[in-house]
Order: C-alpha cells, then sequence, then structure tokens
C-alpha cells in the first residue's frame, strides 16, 4: 500500500527557492513531482526510478532538481526549485509509478498513485 506525502508548499517571491518533500511508504518504485495549473494539463517535473536515473522536465531543467534520500519510513523525494517565476504558481503533487511503467516522458498516465498535493504560490 503507497502512500505519498508532500510538503513544504508555500507563498514565495519571483526570483526565490523553494524546496518541496515527498515522503513515500510502501513499495516504491518510480516517484516523480508534477504540477497542475487550473486549465492547463498536468505537467511532469521530474522524476527517479528505484536505480538512480533521474528526469527531468524540459520546461524546468534550468531551474528545477530532484533528489532523493532514504529514510526509515522510506524513500523521500525532494523538488528543488530555484528562479521562480510566477507561472511557477500551482498545485504541485507527488506521484508513484509501478516497476515496468515507461515514466522516462514524464507523462502523468503511467502513475498511479498520488498525494494530495501542496500549494505554490510564486508572486
Amino acid at each position: 500500500h503507497v502512500q505519498l506525502v508532500e510538503s513544504g508548499g508555500d507563498s514565495v517571491q519571483a526570483g526565490g527557492s523553494l524546496r518541496l518533500s515527498c515522503q513515500a511508504s510502501g513499495l516504491v518504485y518510480i516517484l516523480g513531482w508534477f504540477r497542475q495549473v487550473p486549465g492547463r494539463e498536468r505537467e511532469g517535473l521530474g522524476a527517479i526510478d528505484s536505480l538512480g536515473d533521474t528526469r527531468i522536465g524540459e520546461s524546468v531543467n534550468d531551474r528545477f532538481s530532484v533528489f532523493k534520500v532514504l529514510s526509515p519510513t522510506g524513500p523521500r523525494l525532494n523538488l528543488q526549485m530555484t528562479s521562480l517565476k510566477p507561472e511557477d504558481t500551482g498545485m504541485y503533487f507527488c506521484a508513484a509509478a509501478d516497476i515496468g511503467t515507461r515514466w522516462w516522458s514524464l507523462n502523468h498516465d503511467g502513475f498511479t498513485h498520488w498525494g494530495q498535493g501542496t500549494q505554490v504560490t510564486v508572486s
């Protein structure tokens, strides 16, 4: 039973930085971060698989990074965001995909477990 709990969402000024964390529990192979803006499709920002292979979304690869740390509870996926812009405002979700998922495109359809989301507002 996979559970994902996001934290770190906040209101920040443009140009600032923010780190989001996703604490995962259960059997997790691929973890990723996605962003939802009203009226737009959910966008993949970055993901890591169990081997450490990492993919960052093209629209944010010069400003965002993901890294995973291990904790007693399970893996924690962090999303480090820098040079934030107002258009980065949205709800940020952590998601997990099962082994064998073709996740490299960061398409949200391949991710079957989702957290509740954490809001990021950039002004």
